[in-house]
């Protein structure tokens, strides 16, 4: 009997994919494994965990076959002893590092004094994080959240208020504007905005006056905005989900541009390009541009605490009242003293302009990978990703990345995320890069001979 009886997800060192599994990767991840042929009764650590995680937990992951259990900095180490590069950063939630040390004090300290109150009563710590927020990002007010989605949803009842209350929109009649392959969650308003079917099929009916446009299309966008019912506008400075995809120069300010024109609010989703990422403290910062609403979460709880935020100036703000909108754990004092510190760690340890640094590092090595197997680089900053030639495997190449000690996982197919901890330095950014173009040579190798063979 296989040591994988009732297990889909395989061990690195026995990892195969079918060609056919990797095209079910996109719409059906958890069938993209082939079961290995390996007639060993014994388990390793790895697997055991897998295979008990598995029988207890929804399955609505399909993760890599990789157990962690302890990390520091920008590595990882699985139950098995090895050691990684973190690559993903917990989906840039861990900007400052796994276990920074000076955040997870101020979590320990203050889970000891006062840790939640519910916003029924005021805590001492509220007041100071709001203060240091808004004076840092120039905003009158701070509405705090938990996480990113329920940010992101809590910009758009916000701006759909403001339209009633403000733009005088007729009632239930108020749109807004969303860039096709945007992400920013799994609620059902989320994946009302989407136009990935892996998020929206079987959960209908949609949430109503949800528009779609292409990305980094001004003139779409100008259409749209001309319609009176038009409340906001709402897209990532950099999409991340999407692989990184950068917009062209001067989008950004376009976008601000027709926005004021047409009296829309211009909500910038910096859950995963803000707090350094992309060079910037903001990723709009790169073109100057100010926002009506920012929504910002994922590393602004360090990678320790769900915490996220929405800033706005108070004419914006102050469309909800006492009683119209709340979340039990939101501002708590736990989330305040670790946002707060989260932040001011990116800050005082200068890690927006150390990503800028290593992210042009990180691009020109990416620039000399062969052509025959990465397709493209891109991104800002350490938001980047590859795109693989569409003959190559990206489960089998991200499973050759960890063979050599370094994670990540494919996003769309054949797109690699590459975004890890803002405090990586030289020395591990070109340790990195020579990890891909190890594996792009394995990989190149593998596809000469499959062609050689094919002309046999």
């Amino acid at each position: 009997m296989s040591k994988f009886e009732n297990l889909d997800i395989p061990e690195a060192s026995e990892y195969t994919l079918s060609p056919e599994n990797s095209e079910k990767f996109t719409s059906s991840p958890q069938k993209a494994f082939e079961k290995p042929k390996t007639s060993d009764k014994s388990l390793s650590k790895s697997a055991e965990i897998i295979k008990r995680e598995k029988l207890v937990t929804c399955n609505n992951y399909a993760s890599m076959p990789t157990v962690l259990c302890r990390a520091e900095g920008v590595y990882l180490y699985d139950v098995d002893g090895n050691k990684y590069y973190d690559f993903l950063s917990g989906f840039s939630s861990v900007n400052q590092g796994h276990c920074h040390p000076i955040i997870v004090k101020a979590l320990t300290d203050q889970a000891l004094v006062l840790h939640q109150t519910s916003r029924a009563f005021h805590s001492n710590i509220l007041a100071e994080y709001a203060e240091y927020v808004t004076k840092l990002f120039g905003y009158d007010a701070m509405l705090p959240m938990n996480t990113g989605v329920e940010a992101a949803e809590s910009s758009v009842k916000i701006a759909r208020k403001w339209g009633y209350k403000v733009k005088k929109i007729k009632a239930n009649q108020a749109k807004i504007i969303f860039c096709e392959n945007n992400f920013w969650g799994r609620s059902i308003a989320a994946v009302s905005a989407s136009t990935d079917p892996t998020a929206y099929d079987n959960y209908g009916p949609f949430v109503p006056g949800f528009v779609n446009i292409p990305y980094d299309n001004i003139e779409r966008l100008e259409a749209e905005l001309k319609d009176p019912n038009v409340c906001a506008f709402m897209a990532e400075p950099i999409q991340g989900d999407a692989g990184a995809i950068v917009p062209s120069d001067g989008y950004l300010r376009k976008v601000r541009e027709l926005c004021t024109r047409y009296n829309v609010l211009y909500i910038d989703d910096e859950i995963q390009a803000g707090l350094g990422r992309t060079g910037r403290r903001l990723c709009v910062d790169h073109e100057n541009v100010r926002p009506d609403m920012v929504v910002l979460g994922k590393s602004l709880g360090g990678g320790v605490y769900p915490v996220s935020a929405v800033l706005a100036d108070r004419h914006i703000m102050d469309v909800i009242e006492p009683g119209t909108h709340g979340s039990t754990f939101s501002g708590n004092p736990l989330a305040s003293k670790v946002a707060m510190t989260a932040i001011k760690v990116i800050e005082d340890e200068k890690l927006s302009e150390n990503a800028e640094k290593m992210g042009q590092i990180f691009r020109k090595g990416l620039s000399g990978l062969d052509k025959c197997v990465v397709d493209l680089y891109r991104g800002k900053g350490l938001m980047n990703a590859i795109v693989l030639n569409r003959n190559v495997d990206a489960l089998d190449f991200c499973m050759r990345l960890k063979k050599y000690g370094l994670l990540t996982r494919p996003s769309h197919g054949n797109v690699l995320r590459l975004a890890p901890p803002l405090v990586i330095n030289e020395e591990q950014i070109k340790d990195s890069i020579e990890i891909f173009r190890k594996v792009v040579d394995e990989v190149k190798v593998e596809m000469r001979k499959i062609v050689v063979k094919s002309a046999l």
